[in-house]
């Protein structure tokens, strides 16, 4: 008999929180997507190319959209909407935390370019929201005996970079931008994340209330762990950008071991040692 996969979402709770964000209309809230937009539009310009058939997956489409009005704008569903070979320019936007198959998300985006079409990922980082998920685990430890999943997980750079490869992209970067944030306290904090659609929605978290006084706790843990100046605390956010191309027969290839035509150590303007002409040991 077959196992199902363990699903990492809720899709309900997040479309439901997503809702929610939308609704409550708080521009300030969603600054960390438009820092990813004006990002992606920067890297866009260095690519120095036109693209004229973009897509984008998000879960924030009434940001997204207008940053970017030519673009066809999908859900980041399991099964994405896009049209394989349809486009020269994908943009998979904030939404790849909460995948259930991350590698699947990139393999369907891969599978929409046109060769040498261009897949832009911004995504949080692995150590977006350190410090809460820290409070919060000694919180949790302390009144009920144990831990919830409350944050979704998020990948450290190495482990986001090799899904490019895994996907079949080409020419594969990873790299990330880090912002440190400050809050009034960790109500703020919360505040923020509710207002961004980034509430708890794992399919594994706790249904039941919590304990009156776990949220307490885990704010005076924070306050005094990861203090800001003027009582405040401080946030880590980091922003992940994943970027590869489609593959084409007219993308440049690594040259095979041995067949380099210039020397490096020309390039560098330094001395090539070989096996027999080192220098002598100095002797004392």
């Amino acid at each position: 008999m077959m196992t199902q996969t363990p699903r990492l979402t809720d899709e309900t709770a997040l479309a439901h929180a997503r809702a929610r964000a939308a609704r409550h209309g708080d521009v300030g809230a969603w600054f960390l997507h438009h820092d990813a937009i004006d990002e992606i539009k920067e890297r866009l310009i260095d690519v120095n190319r036109t693209f004229t058939e973009p897509a984008i997956v998000t879960g924030a489409p009434q940001i997204w959209g207008p940053a970017f009005p030519d673009a066809h704008i999908v859900p980041d569903t399991d099964q994405l909407d896009l049209t394989p070979g349809a486009h020269d320019l994908v943009i998979h936007a904030m939404a790849l935390h909460w995948a259930n198959d991350p590698v699947g998300q990139l393999v369907q985006a891969r599978r929409a370019l046109k060769p040498d079409g261009l897949l832009l990922c911004v995504a949080f980082g692995g150590q977006t929201l350190r410090e809460l998920r820290a409070a919060m685990s000694e919180a949790e430890a302390a009144e009920m005996g144990g831990l919830s999943p409350r944050v979704a997980p998020m990948g450290d750079i190495r482990d986001l970079g090799a899904l490019l490869g895994r996907a079949g992209l080409a020419l594969p970067v990873a790299d990330v931008l880090t912002r440190a944030v400050t809050y009034r306290d960790l109500t703020h904090l919360i505040g923020d994340l509710r207002a961004m659609g980034e509430t708890n929605a794992l399919a594994d978290r706790h249904k039941t209330p919590p304990k009156r006084g776990l949220f307490p706790r885990a704010a005076h843990i924070y306050s005094q762990a990861f203090p800001a100046e003027g009582g405040r605390i401080q946030a880590t956010f980091e922003l992940a950008f994943l970027t590869g191309w489609a593959p084409s027969a007219d993308q440049p290839k690594p040259l095979r071991p041995g067949s380099a035509t210039a020397r490096l150590a020309d390039a560098l303007g330094t001395v090539e040692y070989t096996e027999t002409s080192y220098p002598p040991p100095e002797t004392t």
